[in-house]
């Protein structure tokens, strides 16, 4: 199943990535989906759809893939890396990423974001963090590279506005063991992973972050970026693609003087 959010106001779903519509009359992250109750049918927007992103909080993953961690030049870490990105830079599908005149070196970083949609926190056991996942998404971890070498947190270099593209649907149900992200700039494909590929997989630190802070329904936690990260520039067009679900695809421009 897939869901969307088909306006601001008005969630969607559907049987397939790109298969009609039906309007969702249940909360879906109050509600279980076996207990949603379906609407009346509904036209696909030809607008790019509405970020979905309702939660408090973004929480990122970093260093989860060793390719990734080697091309950076970092140590490898005995337990996740752990930082937050700020609400304030989801955009949704078709949405430009902003390059901040604040840094000379912005690149992306194609993953894997969970969305949660029940509250998990300090004590759930791994089965309570499987079933606290409402599904997969594809995300852009947009990162001012230059910055975030230079600053003792990932913050500003992570949270820019707009340096968070989601969607452009949720795939809900189905495994968690069996996702690919792909990433491509302008066509081209620079980054390719595999969850197999992952030093901790998606329920294992669903429950670690958990055990930190609760997560809420909302929530979304990003999963980390394979290897191939590299810079964005004015006019480009990134794409994201996990098989199955879709592309998020993104333009990318310069920040127009005020």
């Amino acid at each position: 199943m897939f869901l969307l959010r088909h306006s601001p106001a008005t969630w969607a779903f559907s049987a397939t990535a790109d298969g009609a519509l039906h309007q969702l009359l249940s909360d879906p992250l109050h509600a279980p989906p076996e207990a949603w109750v379906a609407g009346p049918a509904l036209e696909r927007p030809a607008a790019p759809l509405a970020p979905f992103f309702t939660g408090a909080k973004i929480v990122g993953i970093g260093r989860n893939y060793k390719d990734h961690v080697k091309e950076l030049a970092n140590p490898m870490p005995a337990e996740p890396v752990i930082f937050l990105k700020a609400p304030s830079s989801v955009i949704g599908p078709g949405e430009a990423i902003v390059l901040p005149p604040e840094s000379s070196r912005v690149e992306h970083e194609g993953e894997i974001a969970v969305v949660i949609g029940r509250r998990v926190r300090r004590g759930a056991s791994a089965e309570d963090a499987r079933r606290a996942v409402l599904g997969v998404t594809a995300t852009c971890d947009v990162t001012a590279r230059d910055l975030q070498r230079k600053d003792p947190t990932f913050a500003r270099g992570k949270s820019f506005d707009s340096f968070c593209p989601l969607g452009p649907v949720i795939r809900v149900g189905g495994g968690l063991d069996d996702l690919e992200v792909i990433t491509r700039v302008d066509g081209r494909e620079r980054q390719r992973g595999h969850v197999r590929d992952m030093t901790w997989g998606i329920v294992e630190l669903v429950h670690y972050v958990a055990n930190i802070m609760t997560l809420e329904p909302g929530d979304v936690l990003l999963t980390g970026t394979p290897a191939g990260v590299g810079p964005l520039l004015d006019g480009n067009r990134v794409e994201v693609e996990i098989p199955g679900l879709g592309v998020l695809a993104n333009p990318v421009r310069t920040l127009e003087p005020a």
